[in-house]
């Protein structure tokens, strides 16, 4: 098949392609880097012509509350209609657990409205639901801090390595549309303020981890469960430890 990977560049994106290459299919990597650019439209007829599946793992380049709405309402919207026009018979996209439950973040509403154009167009498509990235382990201990605290909150954490994400979004691109989301985390469910302590001193970070039940993550307080999957999801097998003794490159 001809799978387009909107984002085919990035983190997620970038391995997606890899692997359906490595499965006999066209992968092409459709991003700004590559001439296709979901805002303006600009290359994303050309690139989606003749594709049975489009794949969105894209990602804002700005998180202020207005630019990330617009973001994903005006790409998300450009690239269903390319779809509709060359009869692309699936999309998927790349989201996150919780993404219902944190509605004061407006990152997440904006994450929630891209969904919503998505179950409402008429193209069959699957939502993958994930985790946060090992990846991202050190913006969000960045985005917590203050001065030499990390100011985080004792909720469930369960994240997982961007390679377990990649693979997750490759089984679901070759597979039938789910009409509905799936959802994947890592293998190890801590309390996000017992990670945080773990990572810093992993990282040779002197820092120090602050429990606050009214810490903030992305401008959302969080509950107990805000993050982490219902049962039922699948699930990873590289825990943190063995990802950092890796090199965090897997």
């Amino acid at each position: 098949m001809k799978i387009v990977v909107i984002g085919g560049t990035g983190l997620i994106g970038s391995k997606v392609v890899t692997k359906l290459g490595q499965l006999g299919h066209e992968a092409v990597a459709a991003s700004p880097n590559t001439g296709v650019n979901t805002l303006t439209g600009e290359g994303l007829a050309d690139a989606v012509a003749n594709a049975s599946v489009v794949v969105d793992v894209s990602n804002s380049p700005s998180f202020e509350d207005a630019a990330v709405l617009e973001f994903f309402q005006k790409s998300t919207g450009n690239i269903l209609a390319a779809e509709a026009a060359a009869g692309v018979g699936h999309h998927v996209a790349l989201s996150v657990v919780g993404t219902e439950r944190l509605p004061d973040s407006g990152y997440f509403r904006a994450k929630t409205a891209q969904e919503e154009l998505i179950a409402q167009s008429a193209i069959p498509f699957s939502l993958v639901h994930a985790t946060q990235f090992f990846e991202f382990a050190h913006g969000i201990a960045d985005s917590a801090t203050d001065g030499d605290q990390v100011r985080l909150a004792p909720v469930l954490f369960q994240p997982i390595a961007g390679e377990e994400v990649a693979e997750a979004v490759t089984r679901v691109a070759t597979g039938a549309p789910l009409n509905g989301r799936t959802e994947v985390a890592g293998p190890e469910r801590l309390r996000m303020d017992d990670f945080f302590q773990q990572a810093l001193r992993s990282w040779g970070d002197t820092r120090q981890v602050v429990t606050d039940p009214h810490a903030r993550y992305f401008g959302a307080e969080l509950s107990e469960r805000s993050l982490v999957p219902d049962d039922g999801a699948a699930l990873g097998h590289l825990t943190y430890a063995d990802w950092l003794a890796d090199g965090g490159k897997r």
